[in-house]
């Protein structure tokens, strides 16, 4: 069952060094703060998983936090490079990051299979992509062709996502630890039910969870800790919360790119605590993603 702690507390609890590590979150409901809390306690050697890293895993990799990716598209959206992420490949700074890369139709699968307890996915998809020849983390094949028993088709077989621990950002969660989220909801909830462990932030934690259009209840049982977190997803939105704070993104473009100013970036506003570039106000010359 769900425990509700503080966000340090959750991250201290769930993360620790050498894990694999899934922050899921498509366009809006992306765990910045979780990320955030995660490069403030100095966790090392972990492997992030993603289906779209963008600004946040930048930010990570480039506090040291990775040393394996395994994803499906990378970029600043809407403004261009990932710099902490590409200095990282490219130069090794400020540590070498192995990749694995897939299709995101690969890793949605991958992640089903894992949430379902069965050891891979099967579908049609990698042929003439050139991914079907790269290797995993592990050296081994990432993609591997099965034949249908039944029509004799040759299909693509991906292995099952098993992470450590999923993080997530919702809308609410009610005190028994049940979490709600609405809006573009991406592979949250499988990225929950495929992990070892599971935490969630929340914009508010309330007494009752009321309906809502489209919504996802994870129940308290699949998720491990619930942190009130309001602003958690900042810079990216949570649906009937806030809005997306796009000049965030574009100012991390530039901090990004310069490895001292990044080092600044980290000292001021992580471990520092200043928040000007996660609060309000970002968008006249903050950062995110």
């Amino acid at each position: 069952m769900a425990e509700i702690v503080s966000l340090a507390a959750a991250v201290a609890r769930a993360v620790h060094d050498g894990d694999s590590v899934a922050m899921e979150g498509f366009t809006h409901l992306i765990p910045f703060a979780a990320g955030r809390e995660v490069i403030r306690q100095r966790r090392r050697d972990l492997t992030l998983i993603r289906m779209t890293p963008d600004v946040l895993y930048d930010q990570l990799i480039g506090a040291g936090c990775a040393s394996r990716l395994l994803f499906s598209w990378g970029c600043n959206p809407g403004v261009g490079s990932l710099h902490r992420f590409r200095d990282a490949v490219e130069n090794a700074w400020p540590g070498p990051l192995q990749l694995e890369e897939h299709s995101h139709a690969g890793m949605a699968n991958r992640y089903v299979a894992g949430a379902s307890g069965v050891p891979f996915a099967i579908l049609r998809g990698y042929s003439g992509t050139g991914l079907e020849d790269l290797p995993a983390l592990d050296g081994q094949p990432a993609i591997r062709s099965v034949t249908c028993p039944f029509t004799g088709e040759r299909l693509t077989a991906v292995a099952a996502l098993n992470p450590d621990v999923a993080i997530i950002h919702a809308q609410r969660a009610d005190r028994a630890g049940n979490v709600q989220l609405w809006g573009i909801t991406g592979v949250q909830k499988e990225a929950v039910l495929s992990a070892q462990r599971a935490s969630a932030t929340v914009e508010e934690i309330v007494d009752d969870l009321r309906p809502e259009p489209g919504a996802i209840v994870l129940p308290s049982w699949v998720v491990d800790y619930v942190a009130a977190a309001p602003g958690g997803s900042h810079p990216s939105y949570a649906l009937g919360y806030s809005a997306r704070d796009n000049g965030y993104y574009q100012a991390w473009d530039a901090i990004s790119r310069d490895r001292e100013r990044f080092r600044r970036w980290l000292d001021e506003e992580v471990h520092g605590e200043s928040g000007s570039l996660a609060g309000t106000g970002a968008g006249e010359g903050g950062c995110g993603a």
